[in-house]
């Protein structure tokens, strides 16, 4: 029974850490996208957002097309994220905000539950 809860600890610690770990791969692909983009769009000396009338501007104002998966993965992510969030909370850098809230989050969840696991599997 206890090599049972054991295991389980283990799984929800490897099944957390991915989630955790996805969403932010996720976001740094979507970060590093779009300042790609956007340095392309200076560089190459694109029109600004002023010159570009309304048919520029009703494509930057509409929301990046996300996939259910993407959805789920950051819900879950943000769920999982959530106790972190108050640290963070005076922060405008989202860069900022989801480093800290990852590594804490892989921290408690990776290291706390894996050594949990171990604490119990030792004592018994």
């Amino acid at each position: 029974m206890l090599s049972l809860i054991v295991s389980l600890l283990r799984l929800a610690s490897l099944v957390i850490c991915l989630i955790v770990l996805a969403s932010f791969a996720v976001f740094v692909v979507n970060q590093t996208s779009s300042a790609s983009t956007h340095q392309q769009e200076k560089l190459g000396g694109g029109p600004t957002a002023t010159s570009r009338g309304a048919s520029g501007s009703s494509k930057t104002s509409s929301p990046p097309h996300e996939s259910t998966v993407h959805k789920t993965l950051d819900e879950a992510s943000d769920e999982l994220t959530s106790p972190f969030a108050g640290l963070v909370s005076g922060s405008s850098s989202q860069w900022l905000i989801h480093v800290v809230k990852t590594a804490l989050a892989l921290l408690v969840y990776g290291f706390g539950l894996s050594f949990l696991a171990r604490v119990i599997r030792v004592r018994v």
